[in-house]
């Protein structure tokens, strides 16, 4: 096999160093307009991610959760280029897209995985063709490509001889999710993006896809953005996590760090909602009440404060802006390490009664 017939599935070059992100998401914004009437004229906007910044740092896996509708999938298809950004920069190791980066360039060092494994397959394409599709796509010749196709069928734990030939229903939901991840190997990417990627799957069966994805990413030099609604599961495989709510982020930071501190009052809520196998520790009472408030005319301020039981006047009228946790915060701390929130309680002369309390 000839270096020029790898080429196109090669993975890109690390041009920035370690010290560069291998992403930087900045003031990310996606409206989606809703028509009604006969001739459908625009009579509202969704604001499924308005001004969404973060990084994500080489060799890490970046944990988003948040409660449905916050903006968590939107974003993700934002990373990867498949529904196209309003406003705001998308930038792969140090090249702009739409600048220095093409869409296609983009979508060779960034791959998806989906929630609905049965879904994200061709239920026509046998397992081999699947995986082989997107390499036949750039350039590698049909042999190499099925050769390769089996060589990841391999690696994700499917026996090629077995599985090479057969359709999607014939597998179980954890064999399909493996074929998505071999699939979105077959580009060789530098991120993948877990969607959901095992929540529809057996708590048996999603232990051995976590720890197959643990592996993946020491053997092939892997960053993940890894969306989920177990928190459980995000602490697991995660090394920072990042909160959103209603298409904001809230709090992000080191894992553990937010799992401790839990800065903000929408992810204490969202902790506190955790089901517990502690009979001394069940929840008596809801963390939350009422519904998060619509997308389309989201509320002044801090989003948060139509639910929040410390929201105040300034709550209403000023948005937060991200601010690092009091008595977190280190010198020469690196920003994407930072533990940040956006409360008003953690910013020193915001206005609000409890910023003392909160430090």
């Amino acid at each position: 096999m000839s270096a020029t017939d790898l080429a196109p599935v090669a993975p890109l070059p690390d041009r920035g160093g370690p010290q560069q992100p291998l992403v930087i998401a900045r003031d990310l914004r996606r409206h989606f307009p809703i028509r009604s009437g006969f001739f459908g004229r625009r009579t509202g906007t969704v604001h499924a991610v308005d001004g969404v910044s973060f990084e994500v740092v080489k060799g890490e896996t970046l944990g988003i959760v948040g409660e449905s509708g916050c903006g968590k999938s939107t974003t993700a298809r934002l990373l990867v280029g498949l529904i196209a950004l309003d406003a705001g920069d998308i930038i792969f190791d140090g090249d702009r897209l739409g600048d220095e980066l093409s869409l296609r360039e983009l979508r060779r060092g960034v791959q998806m995985v989906f929630q609905d494994s049965y879904a994200s397959l061709n239920p026509r394409l046998t397992i081999e063709d699947s995986i082989a599709f997107g390499p036949r796509v750039h350039g590698m010749s049909e042999g190499q490509a099925r050769r390769r196709a089996r060589e990841l069928l391999a690696s994700v734990g499917l026996e090629p001889a077995r599985f090479a030939g057969r359709y999607p229903h014939e597998l179980s939901g954890g064999q399909r999710q493996r074929v998505n991840i071999a699939r979105a190997l077959a580009m060789a990417p530098r991120l993948v993006i877990l969607d959901e990627a095992v929540s529809a799957l057996d708590k048996s069966v999603e232990a051995q896809v976590l720890n197959l994805l643990a592996d993946l990413k020491e053997e092939r030099d892997l960053t993940y953005v890894f969306i989920s609604h177990d928190l459980n599961v995000v602490r697991y495989i995660s090394d920072r996590v990042m909160v959103m709510y209603l298409g904001e982020v809230v709090e992000i930071g080191p894992a553990e760090a937010v799992y401790a501190r839990k800065a903000h009052p929408y992810t204490a809520a969202l902790f506190a909602a955790m089901p517990s196998m502690d009979p001394d520790a069940r929840t008596e009472e809801p963390p939350l009440a009422g519904d998060p408030p619509n997308p389309i005319d989201p509320p002044t301020g801090c989003r948060f404060h139509t639910r929040c039981r410390f929201a105040e006047a300034v709550c209403t009228a000023v948005k937060p802006a991200l601010a690092s946790v009091p008595g977190e915060a280190r010198g020469g701390e690196a920003r994407a390490e930072a533990h940040v929130a956006a409360c008003h309680m953690l910013v020193a002369g915001s206005g609000h009664s409890a910023v003392g309390a909160a430090a």
